[in-house]
């Protein structure tokens, strides 16, 4: 049993993929699995890591923002779709694969077309509310077509009907007990509230979280944990300009990072954070009420329609970057921690649309289009 898997670019395509081929080697001792990706992206060290043989291929996007600048790299781009259906050919080719499965990034468009092209049976997964428009593309073409949300039903055509399988979530995080999480990190009783922007650290998200802690903290009826960012190390001075004490507020914790997201997760009462389709799978999961402030510099604008796919279902809350001030945050963080029963319908509802066994779906999908 041979398998490609395409995929690349960001952390939201990779590991999935990287979760799905691990459930098929286990299942499937004799499985072989090759991954393709580029050369300059994430999951040229996270696949080899994960212990997967891995090919590159040539590919990028184009940019969306017309200038001088991007028009030149639009022409490298073009130069480069010929380059890669060329180099995907070959891979394939050479591979031999009874299946070839594309989980987004660019990479999926080239090698997802060859495979169709000689007649190898395909699958892809979207990650989001709102697909890709690689995988809109390549949906008229593969044989099955895999979604995390029904939401996204409606803004792709496929050729043969979509399955939703979710999307899959570490089991430690499903697993994982709150009362055990809080007791790892000393909590007590107070509501604690998770607040992150991404690894790099989204400035409109630490300055609202800013003026958030600020407000609170000293009525220290709640406990803070808020993850900066690689760009946000002036957060702590931002706090002590704003009249934080850190040597007297010991119920605010702040990181460059959450690099224990199996406790710090299944411990928080509420979370603010960005709308990626992992993190809304591991809220939806773990049941957690959430406030969520979706990227609007991403393709598409998909995080707005990930987020939006829960707040539907009032298992979220939604503020928008362009209405996000700390006051507005602040309001609907005492809203929602002084409505306990309006904090427990949103935990019941985002944990009702939560899929468990995406990572079985997904496995099961691909295994049968073998079998076919």
């Amino acid at each position: 049993m041979k398998i490609l898997i395409a995929t690349g670019g960001t952390g939201g395509h990779i590991n999935p993929a990287i979760a799905v081929a691990n459930k098929i080697k286990e299942d499937n001792k004799d499985a072989q699995i090759l991954f393709v990706g580029t050369a300059d992206k994430m999951e040229a060290n996270l696949v080899p890591n994960a212990g997967f043989d891995f090919k590159t291929i040539d590919i990028s996007g184009f940019q969306r923002k017309m200038s001088l600048e991007n028009i030149k790299k639009n022409i490298k781009t073009i130069a480069k779709m010929f380059k890669s259906s060329k180099q995907a050919k070959e891979i394939i080719k050479e591979f031999n694969p009874d299946v070839v499965v594309g989980f987004g990034g660019y990479v999926s468009g080239p090698v997802l077309r060859e495979a169709v092209k000689l007649k190898i049976p395909t699958a892809i997964h979207e990650q989001n509310a709102f697909p890709g428009v690689t995988n809109k593309a390549l949906a008229k073409k593969v044989d099955k077509v895999m979604l995390t949300t029904k939401q996204a039903q409606k803004h792709i055509k496929s050729k043969n009907p979509c399955i939703v399988t979710g999307l899959p979530v570490r089991q430690e995080l499903i697993l994982a007990n709150k009362e055990f999480a809080r007791v790892e990190l000393g909590l007590d009783d107070r509501p604690m509230i998770l607040s992150m922007g991404g690894s790099l650290g989204a400035r409109a998200i630490n300055e609202a979280v800013c003026e958030l802690i600020a407000k609170k903290a000293t009525d220290n009826d709640c406990i803070f944990i808020h993850a900066m960012g690689q760009f946000g190390l002036w957060v702590p001075q931002k706090l002590e300009e704003l009249g934080l004490d850190f040597e007297e507020q010991k119920n605010v914790i702040i990181r460059e990072y959450i690099d224990d997201m199996q406790r710090c997760m299944p411990a928080a009462d509420l979370i603010i954070c960005r709308a990626g389709a992992s993190s809304l799978s591991e809220i939806q999961a773990l049941g957690k009420a959430s406030i969520l402030i979706p990227s609007p510099n991403v393709a598409e604008n998909h995080q707005y329609h990930n987020a939006m796919a829960l707040v539907n279902n009032n298992a979220a809350i939604i503020i928008e970057e362009k209405d996000l001030t700390g006051d507005k945050l602040i309001s609907e963080v005492n809203r929602l921690i002084n409505d306990k029963n309006k904090i427990e319908e949103i935990e019941k509802n985002a944990k009702a649309m939560a899929v468990l066994d995406a990572t079985n779906k997904i496995s099961k999908t691909i295994i049968d289009l073998i079998k076919k």
